[in-house]
């Protein structure tokens, strides 16, 4: 080819182009400059209004991507790529990727719809999809749970927002309940006092609502008492084992006996 048509059609293409392409570098510098203005407002923003800790750097992240999706389709709008065809291209690989990836974005969903609505915190005491624990971490496809045996539980976060779930640690208070026996031909009375004395002592159990100390059963071996008392959340498991143990030392001491399951058997002698 002819080294004179070489350069007119160069010249041509810059005298076209060039403009353009410097505007879109312009474009791009500044776009980037004003987005850096744009996220350091938005994260003041979030601190104002004291959002989740845990909620910020998804927001910000998301924010951040938008913004430059925007910024970088502007530019290449402004060279000349016709961005009709470019976004339906964009349109039908998002749609072959999600198709593709489907159980990690319903677990990306279920973390944005955990650090929204907020269901439970990270320190909650959880019992979820089968696992109790204290929630370690929320990610925004995993929730990470800690049992009380200091095992790491790793829950998708899909699941974990569609499904029912008890939050331990959401109320201030818990109702602890016991079911504590003695032997037939027992005080009822002498058993209810001693109760009633053993909360007593334990200022850890609260006044308002009261103690309730009822027979709850006439079983095969002993007569029950429902017992139920109202602490703090925090205090639940360490009253209830020291409970225990408080009861069956003192019903020795007084008298009462805490009674197994037996069996009578009658021999009858046939002639």
């Amino acid at each position: 080819m002819d080294t004179d048509k070489i350069l007119e059609k160069i010249t041509n293409m810059a005298i076209e182009y060039g403009p353009r392409l410097l505007g879109a570098i312009l474009v791009l510098i500044i776009g980037s400059w004003v987005i850096k203005i744009i996220m350091k407002s938005f994260t003041k923003i979030l601190n104002k209004r004291n959002i989740d800790e845990s909620l910020k750097p998804f927001l910000r992240s998301i924010f951040g991507i938008l913004l430059r999706i925007m910024l970088i389709i502007s530019v290449l709008g402004m060279v000349g790529i016709q961005m009709t065809s470019f976004i339906a291209i964009l349109g039908a690989a998002g749609l072959a990727v999600g198709m593709a990836l489907s159980g990690t974005l319903q677990n990306f969903a279920g973390g944005v719809m955990i650090l929204l609505f907020k269901p439970f915190r990270v320190g909650d005491f959880i019992d979820a999809q089968g696992h109790t624990g204290t929630v370690k971490e929320i990610q925004i496809f995993n929730t990470i749970l800690t049992t009380p045996d200091n095992k790491t539980i790793i829950i998708p976060n899909g699941g974990l927002s569609t499904s029912s779930l008890t939050n331990y640690s959401i109320e201030p208070l818990r109702r602890v309940d016991w079911t504590f026996g003695i032997g037939y031909g027992d005080s009822v009375k002498t058993a209810r006092d001693v109760i009633q004395r053993l909360a007593n002592e334990d200022a850890r159990i609260l006044k308002d609502p009261a103690l309730f100390i009822g027979v709850a059963e006439l079983a095969d071996s002993s007569v029950n008492f429902a017992v139920r008392a109202w602490v703090k959340s925090e205090d639940y498991w360490d009253v209830f084992f020291e409970m225990n143990e408080k009861v069956y030392n003192t019903f020795d001491n007084e008298g009462l006996n805490i009674p197994y399951p037996q069996m009578d058997v009658h021999l009858h002698k046939n002639d």
